[in-house]
């Protein structure tokens, strides 16, 4: 079972350069919601497996990020094609919010 991986802020910049579209979850690991969309990132990493790069970003220890896109809240579930944020679903939401976004940008 694949699962989303965390990254720091500088395989953030590498991901921008590297992959054709990718999703990022604005996570820490004091937050309650973060934890429940965890379940719900991790399914997208394995559904989505060679189709498109799905991974966590802990705010707490990479500030850098967190700041360059002006996350103020989490869950903040970030999507990128081409090197453009493309689309940024805050809170909490049903896994299907997550899919249907990811599959307007494959």
């Amino acid at each position: 079972m694949s699962t989303a991986t965390y990254i720091n802020d500088g395989e953030f910049d590498t991901l921008l350069t590297s992959e054709e579209i990718f999703v990022v979850d604005c996570t820490a690991s004091w937050c309650g919601p973060c934890k429940k969309i965890s379940p719900y990132i991790d399914q997208l990493a394995e559904e989505y497996q060679g189709r498109a790069k799905v991974v966590k970003l802990d705010i707490s220890e990479n500030k850098e990020t967190a700041s360059k896109f002006s996350i103020r809240s989490i869950p903040a579930v970030m999507f990128f094609k081409s090197s453009e944020l493309v689309e940024n679903i805050v809170g909490v939401s049903p896994y299907e919010t997550y899919k249907t976004a990811l599959d307007k940008l494959l």
